[in-house]
């Protein structure tokens, strides 16, 4: 019953039903494509029991659940109704980048079961005939094995449902279209040589392919939708169908196929270039910046990039490597947390999410341990990194979609190279080994400290400034996921009616961005404090600011650091909102005055931030 009122609960605080245009769940996430985002108020969906966390990203609302998922999922749907579609009426407030990443993901992320249980099969297979329990020559073998192949020789198949259902269209009449493309007796044809009204066929293999199914259901939804526009209403249950497939399915072959066939292509080879050229960095970067990619989601537009690799080579060998060394990290980092925090509450969490980490679900870690901490974190990036060099060095390959873990290591599984599963057993071991005693080194039991109220000390406070002029708000209102959640630091932000930034106080500038439009200080009380202008600026590469000081400058509150021109960065599209964020937080409390600041009054004490000693 519980679990009922959860997710009740959510569906009321992402805006309600009415507000919900679709939904789908990955392995740990509830992904809710809504109408109105601003309806949705995270703060509320993360006190729900049994959430672990929430935030807006990549076109969705994402409601973390961790291994109760499937479970949340269906008391989500008992909510909404056996019968819910969704409500796609009102208007989307989403820019064309999140529709687009949105579309995507909701294309890509639903294929991942059917690919990851063929593709364990597969490796389980291989390694059944390794260890010489089974031939590979015998029937029972070829099989199975045809078993396992099946969903990636029918991707675009899949990938027609998947669209479909996104678009709103007919499933069964994109399957049959995009099913034209890997007919036996087109496939026949087009080895011939073919023509259709007189026009050449490209010869082009479509089975596994992703994207020409995906420009051809495109195409099919914008027929079906004018043929049902302009169709009379007795006729429409065949005349659309038919009309529709008999345009779409000769573009396809003639050029939308073709040209998916070249953009899949050119897809996998500029992630091949970046991986032959920068080699093992590649790995070890992308296993670093992970623990960041999954917290905001990021890591699902990855997905696209690994079927499509999948598809034409076989085998993949930067992002699912890369996951390898993370996942595990997070595990082992989880389990020397659990040894060192005299916290119980902390300790029971971290062995529950150090075991989901071990088998491959990494949020549970992330939101209930590493993201809270910094010196887990830095004990995640640490063994993630040391991890990803190693397997970037041995060039482990991965050979199926799935998360890695104990219980997926067999997709590493290569034939032709037993020795890939071994290596990649070993940088499992050096992942975990890695962060573990990072983990067991940088841990410090910050919560005594604050737990107990009668032996913490306070032994420096300061009050700082707004740096800009302007309306004050909290940081929860920054339309920008990195900052309102809070992942750099606590802080305000700030509308602001003049393009100047002040100092908030006395201090040492530290760092100026090449770009220019942030750069940071450190306080006298020790605070080091960021400042961001703007949301996306970085792409002005510096047009339209100008410093006034240098690094290591000393300053005076109130002096002048910076100016940028409001209505140049306006007119070029970009939100100039200001943050100003005090980014060692767990050294300090900090505390926001956000109430009876009005607008334009100029300068004005917004955070009291004071020093936690003992």
């Amino acid at each position: 019953m519980a679990i009922q009122d959860s997710a009740s609960q959510i569906v009321k605080y992402v805006g309600g039903k009415d507000n919900i245009n679709t939904l789908i769940h990955c392995s740990t996430r509830l992904r809710f494509t809504l109408n109105d985002f601003d309806k949705a108020d995270l703060d509320k969906i993360k006190g729900v029991d049994g959430v672990l966390g929430a935030v807006i990203a990549g076109g969705q609302c994402q409601v973390i659940i961790g291994n109760d998922v499937v479970e949340m999922f269906d008391a989500v749907q008992n909510v909404l109704g056996k019968g819910f579609k969704g409500n796609a009426t009102a208007k989307s407030k989403q820019s064309i980048g999140h529709i687009v990443l949105d579309f995507i993901i909701g294309v890509f992320q639903p294929l991942v079961p059917a690919i990851a249980g063929g593709g364990i099969l597969k490796a389980l297979l291989m390694l059944v005939a390794m260890f010489g329990w089974m031939s590979d020559k015998s029937q029972t073998y070829q099989v199975l094995n045809l078993i396992g192949g099946a969903p990636l020789y029918l991707l675009p198949l899949l990938v027609a449902v998947t669209a479909a259902q996104k678009l709103n269209v007919n499933p069964l009449v994109a399957i049959s279209v995009v099913g034209v493309l890997i007919l036996p007796d087109i496939a026949t044809m087009l080895a011939k040589g073919t023509e259709i009204f007189g026009l050449h066929v490209l010869n082009v293999t479509y089975s596994s392919q992703v994207f020409p199914a995906i420009l051809s259901v495109l195409l099919y939804a914008a027929m079906e939708k004018f043929f049902t526009k302009y169709s009379p209403k007795p006729i429409r249950i065949f005349f659309v169908p038919m009309m529709s497939m008999l345009i779409t399915a000769p573009l396809t072959l003639l050029f939308l196929g073709p040209l998916g066939y070249v953009v899949g292509q050119y897809f996998v080879n500029i992630i091949l270039f970046l991986n032959t050229h920068l080699g093992w960095v590649a790995t070890a970067l992308l296993a670093g910046v992970l623990p960041f990619m999954v917290a905001t989601g990021m890591h699902k537009p990855m997905i696209p990039y690994v079927v499509a690799t999948f598809s034409s080579m076989g085998k993949e060998a930067l992002y699912l490597p890369a996951s390898l060394a993370h996942n595990i990290s997070e595990s082992g980092t989880c389990f020397a947390v659990a040894l060192r925090t005299k916290d119980s509450t902390l300790r029971s969490t971290a062995i529950s999410a150090g075991i989901s980490a071990f088998f491959g679900i990494t949020e549970p870690a992330l939101y209930g341990v590493t993201l809270q901490h910094k010196r887990a974190l830095s004990s995640v990036i640490i063994g993630s990194v040391v991890g990803g060099i190693y397997i970037g060095i041995a060039g482990i390959n991965a050979f199926t979609l799935v998360g890695p873990g104990l219980a997926s290591m067999p997709m590493f599984v290569d034939k032709s190279d037993p020795m890939n599963l071994i290596k990649a057993f070993i940088g499992f071991g050096i992942s975990f080994a890695v962060s573990f005693t990072a983990g067991l080194f940088l841990w410090k039991n910050e919560e005594s400290t604050v737990d107990d109220k009668e032996e913490k000390d306070i032994n420096v406070s300061e009050e700082l400034d707004a740096p800009v002029s302007g309306k004050v708000v909290a940081l929860s209102e920054v339309p920008d996921d990195v900052f309102s959640q809070g992942l750099l630091g606590k802080g305000i932000a700030v509308v602001p009616s003049e393009g100047k930034l002040y100092a908030p106080a006395d201090g040492k500038i530290e760092m100026i961005f090449d770009t220019k439009h942030a750069l940071g200080m450190k306080t006298n009380s020790g605070a080091e404090v960021l400042f961001h202008i703007g949301l996306d600026t970085v792409q002005l590469n510096g047009k339209y600011f100008d410093v006034k000081v240098e690094p290591n400058q000393e300053v005076k509150k109130g002096d002048l650091l910076e100016t940028f021109d409001l209505d140049a960065i306006k007119e070029a599209g970009f939100n100039p909102i200001t943050m100003m964020i005090v980014t060692n937080q767990n050294d300090y409390s900090v505390d926001a005055e956000i109430e009876n600041q009005a607008d334009n009054e100029g300068i004005q004490p917004v955070l009291n931030i004071a020093k936690l000693g003992v």
